[in-house]
């Protein structure tokens, strides 16, 4: 490569016009208390017009008395690692990535500097633009050397992971000091994401720290775009762009602006979403990229992974509620392997029936369970089966503890959560997955459906029928009604005719409030609503489709469902029946995560699939 006419790979530097003695003789004259030339040489490494010459010329020489650089020249060395070394030749390149392996080599000390200059250059560099006398601060997105920008970082991280091989260990806490705020543009977070994603490559020790990491940024993200919010600004979007549509229909030939707009389609109007949405396209192209090799899947590469984001999942995503869609990170994943989903469910069963878990916590689990089943497509009826068979032994054995204890038995949510959770995993599940399991064979169907003894779940005295979520009692009474399993109504009118103890008092005994649960129900996998991202959930994923069974569904009120496009029965009502059951609180700030409707979202505002 050529600057000013010399070959830099091939000759010595031309001699190059600077101030002061070597840099040896600098260092040795600052060591007696002669600090004019230190001071000088500081102020011309700091020089934002230093030549690439002269920048060579002070690395080789820098190298050279290494071992001198101890912990009192701390700021000269921070003057070093603070050149403008990236956009640089490729001899200026070489020749500082050799300077890094020195100098983390002899002087430990500097590796934390030396990785958070590094780390520093994950993202875009800022560029201050003037707009109306006020200067803006803003990441330069334009720069087309960023990929060979980002490619040089990786290279300098590798060369100091080998000189120094405990880096790992101190690396984690600098990529996470250094992730952006979640205000950054979409730009900048999305940057920073794939460079962390892309160390973990060549660092396979840190994945589960940056995984961790990645996805607690994700929910913060996810909390604080809830699916209402996200449909609300969709359709104002939609509404106002068929305005201005037909306010300027007529006037101008709007052929000609359809391409720009199509660029647009894609873009989430929320602008959280859209941030949201970037981040989880990268992260589940990571996914694959890691899954498969040259088109084939590799199981245990998968398996690893599987692993990795499992404790994640356990650690971060299930005692988080409100989140909306990071849990389709472990839902795409087990699309690659029936097994991975069965693995999946076995974690989730293991949870709920855990005596030694936190009530929530397995509250959260048979969420997660019946969500799961519901909608995931590739799982099999035969799946499916399995599942079920475990809940309703689990549920008919708690019924048998709660009959034998010779203990009146009443609607408890405090006492009884996971109970009620489960029944509402088992209700969700046949609702979404009953059509399945009686297309096959239709008697064999229905002797199944009949073996599960569902009837004695819905008339034991702790009524799941009053705690579960409306919507899904009513559609579950409309379809156990129509195949002529079991008949829900009566139970359902007693519910509306009469109040029951919900809730414990602190101060002991039972107490009749109103909306006295403070935790909200949500089944985890409704729809996905980010735009591009979604289009790998899209084929994987069930949509509510039971038209037939929703004509039937006629309640007290005279209401008859009409929703004849939309994808899910719930209809995002607040129910007026006190003691809804609930899932896990948040493990962020309350203020962020407590949605404001229960269930699913507004079916009027969904998106259509």
């Amino acid at each position: 490569m050529e600057i000013d006419g010399r070959d830099f790979l091939n000759t010595p530097p031309v001699k190059t016009v600077r101030f002061g003695g070597s840099v040896a003789e600098t260092l040795e004259k600052h060591k007696q208390g002669d600090s004019s030339d230190y001071e000088l040489l500081k102020h011309q490494l700091a020089d934002p017009e230093i030549k690439d010459a002269q920048i060579i010329n002070w690395l080789q020489e820098f190298r050279s008395c290494v071992t001198h650089l101890t912990k009192d020249h701390e700021q000269l060395i921070y003057n070093i690692l603070r050149l403008p070394w990236l956009g640089r030749s490729q001899a200026v390149v070489e020749e500082y990535m050799a300077f890094l392996g020195n100098l983390v080599s002899a002087q430990t000390v500097y590796l934390c500097a030396c990785l958070k200059m590094v780390v520093s250059h994950f993202t875009p560099r800022r560029v201050t633009i003037c707009e109306g006398g006020v200067d803006i601060s803003d990441s330069d997105d334009e720069d087309e050397n960023l990929p060979r920008n980002f490619d040089r970082c990786h290279q300098a991280l590798q060369l100091i992971i080998r000189y120094v091989p405990f880096t790992s260990r101190v690396l984690v806490p600098i990529l996470q000091e250094n992730f952006p705020f979640i205000q950054k543009s979409s730009r900048t977070l999305e940057c920073y994401v794939h460079n962390l994603l892309r160390v973990t490559v060549y660092i396979p020790s840190i994945r589960r720290d940056v995984l961790e990491v990645i996805i607690g940024k994700l929910l913060k993200l996810d909390v604080n775009a809830s699916h209402t919010d996200i449909e609300e600004a969709e359709e104002k979007a939609l509404q106002n762009q068929k305005a201005d549509n037909q306010t300027e229909e007529g006037l101008f030939d709007m052929d000609e602006d359809v391409s720009p707009h199509q660029d647009r389609t894609d873009l989430m109007v929320h602008p959280v979403a859209e941030r949201l949405d970037t981040l989880m396209a990268v992260l589940m192209a990571y996914i694959k990229d890691v899954c498969h090799v040259n088109g084939s899947l590799h199981v245990e590469m998968t398996k690893e992974l599987y692993k990795d984001l499992l404790s994640v999942f356990d650690k971060l995503i299930l005692p988080t509620h409100a989140s909306c869609h990071v849990q389709y990170t472990l839902f795409y994943l087990c699309s690659f392997r029936l097994a991975l989903a069965e693995a999946f469910l076995d974690h989730l069963w293991k949870i709920l029936q855990s005596p030694s878990q936190p009530a929530v916590i397995r509250q959260a689990a048979a969420g997660y369970l019946g969500s799961f089943l519901a909608r995931a497509k590739f799982i099999p009826v035969i799946t499916v089966r399995a599942c079920l068979d475990l809940l309703l032994s689990l549920i008919h054995r708690y019924i048998d503890s709660q009959d034998s204890s010779g203990r009146q038995v009443c609607c408890d949510i405090s006492l009884h959560g996971p109970f009620y959770t489960a029944c509402q995993a088992v209700f969700y599940t046949l609702i979404f997955r009953h059509r399945a399991i009686l297309e096959a064979n239709m008697k064999k169907g229905l002797e199944y459906l009949q073996s599960l003894n569902l009837e004695r779940v819905v008339m034991c005295q702790l009524n799941p029928l009053k705690v579960c979520l409306p919507s899904v009692t009513s559609m579950f009474a409309a379809i156990t009604r129509k195949y002529q399993v079991v008949f829900c109504y009566t139970v359902i009118e007693r519910n509306n005719r009469i109040a029951l103890p919900v809730v414990r008092s602190s101060a002991g005994g039972d107490s009749v409030t109103t909306n006295t649960n403070p935790l909200d129900s949500f089944f985890p996998f409704d729809p996905y609503l980010l735009k591009r991202s979604g289009k790998l959930i899209e084929p994987l994923y069930q949509v509510w489709e039971e038209l037939a069974d929703a004509e039937l569904l006629l309640t007290k009120t005279g209401q008859q469902s009409s929703r004849e496009d939309e994808d899910d029965f719930l209809c995002g009502e607040t129910p007026q029946t006190e003691g809804i059951v609930g899932m896990t609180p948040s493990s962020f700030d309350s203020n962020l995560c407590s949605p404001n409707s229960i269930g699913s979202p507004p079916t009027c505002l969904q998106r259509r699939f």
